[in-house]
């Protein structure tokens, strides 16, 4: 589950296993698996950083340093 935060201000958790698509029109558009969308306050790259930040949480790819920066960069 990832933090997301409703233009409203209210926060909210969202499974980032069901996102389907994450645009920004301007503002955030979530649109899950089953059509359902949520409009948000963070920016796509916050939104896609958490979903990494998940994906390697739950080890959903066997890739536990997916998406993060090398240390020696």
């Amino acid at each position: 589950m990832i933090h997301l935060t409703r233009l409203n201000g209210k926060k909210f958790l969202l499974n980032a296993l069901f996102i389907e698509t994450v645009e920004s029109f301007p503002d955030t558009t979530i649109t899950l698996t089953n059509g359902n969308k949520f409009v948000v306050k963070e920016s796509e790259e916050e939104v896609l950083e958490r979903m990494n930040h998940f994906y390697q949480k739950v080890n959903l790819f066997g890739l536990p340093h997916v998406g993060e920066k090398d240390d020696e960069e």
